[in-house]
């Protein structure tokens, strides 16, 4: 697994901490793990963030949500980010490469969250003098992903077998 201190440094930049997505980690996951801790759900986001390919979709959203601050990307690209145009789904997209890492449930939890918006995806969605278009569906994914990877790993999970060949 690569660090994970580099992807963390982008992050905080953008005000982003691990702690503050494995809190909505902890939310989607309490439900169904009464023992589940916050450094469980920490360790989950670490996991995921640890990934090269989800480290590379985040710096990939990052980079063109700052360029976009500095309204550096050509036209009609700098006004659709200025807008977050609803129709642009290119950032859901982006988002898409971090909750397929842990499957379908992965996937379900992050349209949940892209809904409801809770924490500090809700506070990255504000339209301010940031410009977060992808981080906001980043985060989002990058929770769902953690969220996943937990309910993957429960011990507790109901296992099945297959039969024997007839």
């Amino acid at each position: 697994m690569a660090s994970t201190s580099k992807i963390e440094e982008w992050l905080g930049k953008r005000g982003v901490k691990v702690d503050d997505i494995a809190e909505i980690v902890y939310t989607l996951q309490r439900p169904y793990n009464a023992s589940l801790s916050m450094k469980e759900c920490e360790d989950s986001v670490r996991a995921v963030l640890g990934k090269r390919e989800v480290q590379y979709v985040l710096y990939t959203g990052i980079a063109l949500d700052e360029l976009a601050e500095r309204k550096l990307l050509p036209e009609p690209l700098q006004a659709i980010m200025e807008n977050d145009e609803s129709l642009y789904g290119v950032d859901e997209t982006l988002a898409l490469g971090i909750t397929n890492v842990y499957g379908m449930i992965g996937l379900t939890s992050f349209g949940y969250l892209d809904k409801v918006k809770p924490g500090i995806i809700s506070q990255l969605n504000l339209k301010g003098r940031h410009i977060h278009v992808f981080l906001d569906d980043l985060v989002a994914g990058l929770a769902a992903a953690a969220s996943a990877r937990i309910a993957h790993q429960d011990p507790k999970a109901q296992q099945y077998h297959l039969p024997d060949s007839p």
